[in-house]
């Protein structure tokens, strides 16, 4: 599990809004269900906002102008989305969220300063920015779905202990 809000926080640190927008879907498709405060997550207007906004963000990663991604305004908005997705992730297994936002934010470092190191690096040695920044996106997206399949996997199973149990 500890390792799950890592990953979306390696996804966070990659592309700020791709993690929160497929929890969103997850949310909404009751693959990852959302109950008390979290319930906003599942709602169709955070479905649409936060993937408008994924999209729009890859969009923008392959501007030139693009600012660093370790700017402090954009490593800041990282790390609390970071910190928001793995706590949404940790509420929606029934775990605690204290924990899933430590892990998220841990998560989000190394994919914001690890995701810069690997984009630099490629991107000298191909000598264009574009198809790593492409790539990059794609992973980010592959990253969080097959990371969000696996808490869904996680939590039938729970889900099924308890109702044998109970």
């Amino acid at each position: 599990m500890i390792l799950s809000f890592v990953l979306l926080g390696i996804t966070v640190g990659l592309r700020t809004m791709t993690a929160m927008a497929v929890l969103c879907w997850f949310a909404w498709l009751q693959w990852l269900p959302q109950q008390g405060w979290a319930s906003w997550v599942g709602s169709l207007g955070a479905v649409i906002v936060f993937t408008v906004l994924a999209a729009g963000e890859y969009v923008v990663d392959t501007l030139p102008a693009t600012p660093n991604r370790t700017s402090p305004p954009l490593l800041v908005a990282r790390l609390v989305f970071g910190a928001l997705v793995g706590a949404l992730a940790a509420h929606a297994i029934i775990e605690p969220a204290a924990g899933g936002a430590i892990f998220g934010v841990l998560g989000a470092l190394i994919g914001t300063y690890g995701g810069f190191r690997v984009r630099m690096y490629w991107s000298k040695s191909l000598g264009r920015d574009l198809p790593v920044a492409l790539l990059e996106s794609a992973c980010a997206l592959a990253l969080a779905v097959v990371t969000c399949w696996q808490l869904h996997v996680l939590l039938v199973g729970v889900i099924d202990v308890l109702q044998r149990v109970g």
